[in-house]
């Protein structure tokens, strides 16, 4: 049973949505957690995230400015560090379609350093969040978040005698969370007009507490090299808007650069080396560095067939208008009504 009472443990891109939930559920499921350092180089959602938990309250807690792009920085601030979960990232698709290079900075050679430290430091455990984007990624921001994985899943490769693991969380859209699709109809719905892109457009759908299990899940059960990836619903583009603003117009506004019709988190490609583990799939190294058939006995693994992949638009578990009506009130905005 995972316990990390007595551990330190950091967060990059801690200020966040996934930072904070993560921060919120840590502190009230391991009380004696001797230090989680949330790492931001955005002072001012440190100063806010200081006033819902405050020092003198949290006296585990340390507000740390710093960029994953300063290696320095991150070796200072990962000393004497069990856990890392790097969440820190360029996020926005059409941000990063405009600034190339500092979307890469930041989520490729940030990875690398967050890496390099995790090496020198000692650390224990690493792991690293993803996004369906990164699976036979069309927009940059897709390919910087691969290349991410695969530094983390190779630098299991390069650990030699150190006592770590590094593994990688890979999920859809996250209710709630900044940027994201659901507070921007929310805003929307207030013209009377909600802009859809395509109206065959799907996504995965997973909640900012149901990421803290996953990553909570991979700090337990991870090997070292496992790419997770969760059994979550899909959602209709248009379902969503329906569910928020039935009264409000859809109106069609095209699709823009970098997205696609349909998400996936596992490739056809991916699929010999994809294991079912019963709640999630686990994509391993093509040479993982431990003994696959004590992994399989273990964790009770299946392989998935050869040729499966896992995608939005055809998924078998759906999100209805009523179920988003739900999950919107409990996960995005609980005054939430129609």
């Amino acid at each position: 049973m995972l316990d990390l009472n007595n551990k330190s443990i950091l967060i990059t891109g801690g200020t966040g949505s996934f930072g904070k939930a993560f921060t919120r559920i840590i502190l009230s499921r391991y009380p004696n957690v001797r230090r989680l350092v949330i790492l931001s180089r955005d002072e001012q959602k440190h100063f806010q995230m200081g006033m819902d938990y405050p020092e003198k309250d949290y006296p585990a807690i340390r507000y740390f400015v710093g960029d994953v792009r300063d290696k320095n920085r991150l070796l200072r601030a990962f000393e004497g560090v069990d856990v890392v979960i790097h969440a820190a990232a360029m996020k926005h698709v059409h941000i990063a379609e405009y600034n190339p290079m500092e979307c890469v900075k930041t989520n490729i050679l940030g990875a690398e350093n967050v890496i390099n430290a995790a090496l020198s430091c000692g650390v224990k455990d690493v792991v690293a969040l993803s996004t369906d984007k990164a699976a036979a990624p069309i927009n940059l921001y897709g390919a910087t978040k691969l290349a991410s994985d695969k530094l983390f899943v190779a630098a299991n490769n390069i650990r030699g005698n150190r006592d770590v693991k590094f593994s990688v969380v890979r999920y859809g859209n996250v209710m709630g969370s900044n940027g994201s699709v659901m507070p921007f109809f929310m805003n929307k719905k207030r013209e009377g007009v909600i802009p859809i892109t395509d109206p065959r457009m799907t996504r995965f759908n997973i909640s900012l507490d149901d990421g803290v299990e996953m990553v909570m899940n991979a700090l337990e059960s991870a090997w070292g090299g496992e790419i997770f990836v969760p059994k979550i619903p899909s959602y209709k583009i248009t379902d969503v808007a329906e569910a928020i603003a039935p009264e409000c117009k859809q109106e069609i506004v095209g699709i823009r650069a970098g997205e696609k019709l349909h998400e996936e988190m596992i490739t056809a490609s991916d699929s010999l080396n994809t294991w079912d583990l019963g709640k999630y799939y686990a994509i391993l190294p093509q040479k993982p560095n431990f003994d696959l058939e004590d992994y399989v006995k273990k964790f009770n693994a299946k392989r998935v067939p050869d040729g499966f992949s896992y995608d939005s638009g055809k998924n078998t578990e759906w999100e209805t208008i009523a179920s988003l009506r739900e999950q919107i009130k409990i996960h995005v905005d609980p005054n939430f009504s129609i």
